[in-house]
């Protein structure tokens, strides 16, 4: 669910009501289901603050709003006891801001949750040689334990999955890269801070051959035979790395098609954006 501004008039900071009392309110917007967003910008006292909380939300009540949205920039932190105090509660943080949030009716609350998904990709790169782009990382779960895995990475906030794969790799070994197509994807659970986790593998193609490894994380990259990643014990061990690599064999003998991305444009947003799909059956069908 979205919680963008519609193109809703601000609300003014002064409510005359009967035409004789005027209460300040705090500026907000109206988002498109029902409820306000208020995006603070400059310093105030807390208790000021919590005058104006008080009336506005008063004011909102009458007009039969729902969801209070409050994003707090860090300069403000001071502000958010105040909030909490008032009913408020954490839904989210980014870097530079912490969004707060408070139900109005005392119906059930319709507040969509947090992101509650990590989206990563793994890349496999094959060249014509059937050798497999490799690394071995400086730091977490596979570290020190000897083993040559896949460039694998998170996808950015408005990155796309193809673009992520391809950056992923680019960064890790300096190869430059074309996009194939999606293998597969793994939906996992409990993973950072109890977050669920979706990561797609991705086939790409290299366009150059020289590595330039990364030395912020990688330890070592190369480029090694296939037999020979796919024969170590790890990867024998470990159900999803044996399906991937039986992904793999079937796409080096033409037998399986994943699902690449196609530019789709959509009445909700401007931008285009992609639709993963079976291109190669789809395109039969015509």
């Amino acid at each position: 669910m979205s919680v963008s501004a519609s193109p809703a008039p601000l609300l003014g900071d002064r409510l005359c009501e009967n035409g004789f009392e005027c209460v300040k309110i705090l500026r907000a917007t109206n988002d498109a289901h029902g409820g306000v967003i208020v995006d603070l910008k400059e310093a105030m006292d807390s208790e000021v603050f919590a005058t104006l909380l008080r009336s506005s939300l008063l004011h909102w009540k009458k007009q039969g709003k729902d969801g209070v949205w409050i994003k707090l920039p860090i300069e403000l932190v001071n502000l958010v006891e105040t909030a909490v105090k008032e009913g408020f509660w954490y839904h989210h943080a980014e870097p530079n801001y912490l969004m707060l949030v408070y139900w109005i009716p005392k119906t059930g609350c319709t507040i969509p949750p947090n992101a509650s998904h990590c989206v990563g990709v793994g890349a496999i790169v094959l060249n014509d040689k059937k050798e497999v782009l490799v690394v071995q990382e400086k730091r977490g779960g596979f570290h020190g334990i000897g083993v040559w895995k896949i460039p694998t990475g998170v996808v950015d906030a408005g990155e796309e999955i193809f673009e992520a794969a391809i950056r992923e790799v680019k960064e890790e070994t300096g190869i430059d890269t074309e996009f194939v197509e999606v293998l597969a994807f793994r939906h996992t659970h409990n993973s950072f801070f109890g977050k669920s986790d979706l990561s797609f593998v991705c086939m790409l193609r290299p366009l150059s051959s020289d590595i330039k490894k990364q030395d912020l994380e990688i330890e070592a990259a190369q480029w090694m035979p296939f037999e020979e990643f796919a024969d170590q014990p790890f990867n024998q061990m470990h159900e999803p790395f044996k399906y991937m690599i039986e992904l793999c064999l079937a796409k080096m003998e033409n037998v399986y098609d994943g699902f690449s991305p196609r530019p789709v444009s959509s009445y909700f947003v401007e931008e285009l954006n992609c639709l993963y799909l079976n291109s190669h059956d789809l395109d039969k069908t015509s």
